[in-house]
């Protein structure tokens, strides 16, 4: 069985190490791949974008299954066309994928099926925008209506704060075409978490709950990041608001996704904050998160092919999905001054070092020149431990970190701190 798996990231980095974990894997490609994925299966050269240059591919391949890992392949429709060539791939199609790719498509298809979040409205004009804020005060959260590669929201302490967020994404046009329109939120007080769920549009298989660190400092300090690091199990996720979840949020969103001709099959993500008021849905990802992934995956204890397989096929309640009873810390290394601007093309050394300690180190913003590896991005790699506790991965992981160095290499120093201090 050969395999493809679109994407570039640590995200695609843990997705291509468990696949590769079934034993009928004879192959992986990966489009385009990075240095660390190059070590376990073969990188292509090819435009993520060019959905017939894919198709073709994996027909010339003779591919099983193709796993895409980014928003922005899947808002392009790579799962219809991939479909209509008879080809399996997983992921939701390009209708199901507003559910990322449009704020307004979720709040809306949310507030209709009466699915928990937060209160909003929808601009295109900044006059009209500001005149809300305003009136509602702050503080206030001003989010990008499309794909902004993470970086689309603003939680505005200030109503300054929020009016310079508007003037940002409608007058001076920072995010193009994704910040054509804006969705003011009210600002919801709680713990966030992340829930990741297989789906074959009808059986949902939620995966172990992940806490995200978006901020760039430690103490949840400075601008939103893609993600500073995540771990899980997350203990803000009891039992009884996992069944919550399950019965207010995931079973009526994947029921709506249908009602409204556009069914869900992939992994939904689902990125909550826990209210006095119970869970609430701050928004959703069509696709599996980075990096959770990273922490998620190294827990599954089943075969992550004959998953997605069984999502494609329909077949997900016949399908036993297991855990370890373990946890995952993953701890991201980023070039000095991410998220603003950052140097690339510095030497990394010692991740050898770091993966004899029994980490995993998923490459993330990497470039190979020679035989050293460089920095590319401003997430550099992601390091993951797991062990019994937190506790003891959280150990784990930031003794194997001290081996790992580069030019301005930052990190924060503190991930998973909520859950070691429950």
């Amino acid at each position: 069985m050969k395999l493809l798996v679109i994407g570039s990231g640590g995200r695609e980095h843990a997705l291509v190490s468990k696949l590769k974990e079934n034993r009928d894997v004879q192959k992986i490609f990966c489009v385009p791949g990075n240095p660390g994925i190059a070590k376990i299966a073969e990188c292509v050269e090819l435009d993520i974008l060019d959905n017939a240059a894919l198709v073709a591919f994996a027909k010339k391949e003779e591919v099983a299954l193709t796993v895409v890992g980014p928003e922005i392949p899947l808002s392009n429709g790579i799962v219809d066309v991939f479909r209509d060539n008879g080809l399996a791939c997983f992921g939701p199609t390009q209708a199901a994928a507003q559910i990322e790719s449009s704020k307004t498509f979720a709040k809306n298809l949310m507030e209709k099926y009466d699915i928990p979040t937060a209160k909003f409205a929808v601009f295109t004009q900044a006059d009209m925008a500001k005149a809300y804020i305003n009136s509602q005060g702050a503080p206030v959260v001003v989010k990008a209506d499309g794909l902004a590669a993470g970086k689309g929201v603003v939680v505005a302490m200030t109503i300054d704060e929020a009016l310079a967020a508007v003037d940002m994404m409608l007058c001076d046009g920072a995010f193009g075409q994704a910040g054509s329109q804006v969705v003011i939120e009210e600002f919801l007080a709680g713990e966030e978490a992340s829930i990741l769920a297989f789906t074959d549009g009808k059986t949902i298989i939620p995966m172990v709950a992940a806490q995200d660190h978006k901020r760039v400092f430690d103490h949840d300090q400075g601008p939103n990041t893609g993600g500073m690091g995540a771990y899980a199990p997350a203990p803000v996720i009891t039992p009884a608001i996992s069944e919550q979840v399950m019965k207010e949020i995931l079973q009526p969103t994947i029921a709506a996704m249908e009602s409204e001709g556009c069914s869900y099959c992939g992994c939904l993500y689902l990125g909550l904050i826990i209210t006095a008021d119970g869970p609430k849905v701050i928004e959703f990802n069509a696709r599996f998160g980075d990096p959770e992934t990273q922490v998620v995956l190294p827990l599954l204890d089943s075969d992550l092919v004959t998953i997605m397989e069984a999502c494609i096929n329909g077949t997900l309640a016949g399908t036993s999905v297991h855990w370890k009873d373990e946890a995952a810390v993953c701890v991201v290394l980023a070039a000095g001054g991410y998220p603003e601007k950052y140097a690339k093309g510095d030497i990394i050394t010692g991740i050898d070092k770091a993966e004899e300690q029994g980490a995993y180190v998923f490459h993330a913003g990497t470039a190979n020149r020679e035989e050293q590896v460089l920095t590319n991005g401003g997430r550099v790699l992601g390091v993951t431990a797991t062990n019994t506790t937190i506790k003891q991965a959280v150990d784990k992981v930031y003794k194997a970190i001290e081996s790992i160095k580069f030019k301005g290499i930052h990190y924060r120093k503190d991930i998973a701190f909520r859950a070691i201090k429950k």
